[in-house]
């Protein structure tokens, strides 16, 4: 078997091969550790799993998953071409070859899309490309999934899925927003911004300062930076690239028949004139809109209370609300300052069957801020790993008996004395307020979110206090939400609260109820593409039905689609339901109940583990 490397990366070679099996030149990709770990193995045979069986045509089939070289392989297709990095070296000028290319891309991305398959790593070096036969190809499938994801994840963003300067806002888990398809039309506007302007549209060299540009700035628009550039070309790459996915193409293929306008076009006169753009986008995928309804004031709020403690601060704010009224989607709104800050997000969520165990969620919270302080660079690590050392002196194994984690940071520590239960706990708290002066810092500001806190133990909520009441903190923001239906002015958390505020502690409250039927009809009007007034009859049957509890408009919405009650027609262009089968459909005002049901619509072989885990 003949075989040639064409290309290699820090995970895997990829050979060139003629393998008398398939009887033509296939590519062979091998991993390139020989004791992988099993999260490895995994990643690596993701592409295989994901795009098996499929024959896409503007993807690089895979053929078989075996073993060569004593390493983890993959067969796939040969496709003569570079990858659109190379391809397009110094041919920023060339708007023809750029619009061929273009359209190829939106071609298989909306193939990619119709199989329910979210690539998330679009990028110049996974986009193949033969300019001679005008083909193109998307590659990589490693971190590839057909599911939604909701990612919280606020670490070192040098550890993110994808490729960095390619991903979108929300895939960088700051922005508080479910990551589904519309993230790699983001990413296919950076890379064809790149292709045709010759440079990144965020040029930034620090890893958290190019998240915040992804985020919050706008780029340079592609036809200023390279005149060549027809202005109809550059507002389609802006219209890839808007910070709200709501605000982008709602498809691969609404792109395509727009950059086709301006292929037809160019190839005729040699310009482009301007036209209105996404008169062919519709997804039929029924998504509601990623935003909060009818909560302006309350995360005007929220943002006010991070900017004074971003500023120096120590602030308490209590979030009270019955479940499913949006409490924790409501507090991660504070991902997006925090970003801008270099500040610190750790969240740790109460539960009502883990009250023996002291300390539960906020312990959860600073393993949190431990991993993430493991991902930083060797010299800020070091920092920490001096400064934490300096504030817990010789009484550290009192936080690394609780905190293993933190071991790694700062080492083993001595042994401490023993002492009674009431010693301890106060020694507990006030090694704990020292590591907290570390961690809360001008550089660093950090937010604490404690979620269900009418379940915390006794022991928590003295270290709640003692933390709120630490007059030597500074840079704390501590956001607890509760359900507040499930507690009574004797409750001792409401009573830990009265402590607090009598010693002169910032507290502040947000309360969250149900939303208004202008609310829902505004985001079900939203979801449908649709006038207020046209949605106002489902609106009025998903208020009846939901009594405007965030959390059972979505699933209701969700329900209606799934059960083909709610679908697009692509011959009119419009959304369409059945009111009287939707009218007809119960739902449980008990989220129990709703999940459980949830639950039994799955295949037996899905809920048996689920049963039994």
């Amino acid at each position: 078997m003949a075989e040639q490397l064409i290309y290699e990366s820090k995970k895997s070679k990829i050979y060139l091969v003629d393998d008398g099996e398939w009887d033509r030149p296939v590519v062979m990709k091998i991993l390139n550790f020989e004791f992988p770990t099993p999260v490895e193995i995994a990643q690596f045979y993701n592409e295989f799993d994901i795009i098996d069986g499929l024959t896409l045509k503007g993807t690089r089939n895979v053929l078989k998953r075996s073993k060569a070289k004593n390493r983890h392989a993959l067969y796939l297709e040969y496709f003569p071409a570079r990858t659109l990095k190379e391809v397009f070296q110094k041919k920023q000028n060339d708007i023809l070859d750029f619009l061929y290319m273009a359209i190829g891309a939106a071609d298989a991305l909306g193939e990619i899309h119709q199989h329910n398959i979210i690539h998330k790593d679009i990028s110049p070096f996974n986009v193949l490309v033969n300019l001679q036969e005008r083909t193109v190809k998307i590659i990589d499938f490693g971190i590839s999934t057909r599911f939604d994801l909701k990612h919280h994840y606020l670490g070192n963003p040098e550890r993110l899925e994808g490729t960095l300067a390619y991903n979108s806002p929300e895939q960088t888990g700051r922005m508080n927003r479910t990551v589904d398809y519309r993230t790699d039309l983001y990413s296919l506007g950076v890379t064809l911004y790149e292709a045709i302007a010759g440079r990144l549209p965020f040029p930034a060299s620090d890893a958290m300062e190019l998240v915040h540009a992804h985020i919050a700035q706008i780029a340079e628009p592609v036809n200023v930076v390279n005149p060549v550039v027809p202005e109809v070309i550059g507002r389609i790459i802006a219209k890839l690239m808007a910070k709200n996915a709501e605000d982008r193409y709602q498809s691969a293929y609404g792109l395509k028949y727009d950059l086709e306008i301006c292929l037809d076009h160019f190839e005729k006169t040699g310009r482009i004139p301007d036209f209105p753009l996404g008169q062919r986008d519709y997804s039929g995928k029924f998504l509601i809109q990623q935003k909060l309804y009818g909560r302006e004031q309350e995360i005007h709020d929220l943002m006010v209370a991070y900017r004074r403690c971003a500023h120096g601060g120590k602030e308490l704010m209590l979030v009270s609300g019955y479940s499913g009224t949006g409490k924790s989607a409501l507090v991660r709104e504070v991902h997006k300052p925090i970003t801008e800050s270099h500040g610190y997000f750790i969240e740790g969520k109460f539960d009502q069957f883990q009250r023996a165990v002291p300390y539960f969620a906020i312990l959860k919270a600073f393993e949190e801020i431990t991993n993430i302080l493991l991902t930083e660079s060797q010299s800020v690590l070091d920092g920490f790993r001096i400064s934490i050392q300096e504030a817990v002196g010789t009484e550290g194994k009192v936080i690394t008996d609780v905190i293993p984690q933190l071991e790694k940071i700062i080492g083993p520590q001595p042994p401490v004395p023993e002492v009674g239960g009431a010693e301890a706990q106060n020694r507990f708290n006030y090694v704990f307020r020292k590591l907290i002066h570390v961690l809360a810092s001008k550089e660093h500001p950090l937010v604490l979110f404690i979620d269900d806190l009418q379940w915390a133990d006794s022991s928590s909520l003295s270290l709640l206090q003692v933390l709120m009441t630490d007059r030597d903190s500074k840079y704390l923001l501590c956001i607890c939400a509760y359900r507040d239906n499930e507690v009574s002015a004797s409750h001792p958390f409401v009573i830990t609260v009265g402590d607090i505020r009598q010693e002169g502690a910032l507290i502040n409250t947000i309360s969250l109820g149900n939303l208004s039927k202008e609310n829902v009809n505004e985001l079900i009007a939203d979801a449908v593409n649709a006038t207020p007034d046209k949605a106002k009859e489902l609106t009025q049957l998903v208020y009846q039905k939901t009594s405007g509890n965030a959390f059972f408009v979505n699933q209701f919405l969700k329900s209606l689609y799934q059960e083909n009650l709610l679908w697009f027609n692509f011959d009119t262009l419009q959304w369409e339901w059945d009111m009287v089968k939707a009218t007809e459909k119960n739902i449980t005002d008990n989220v129990v109940e709703l999940m459980a049901g949830k639950i039994k619509k799955l295949p037996e072989a899905t809920q048996k583990p689920l049963k039994t885990g």
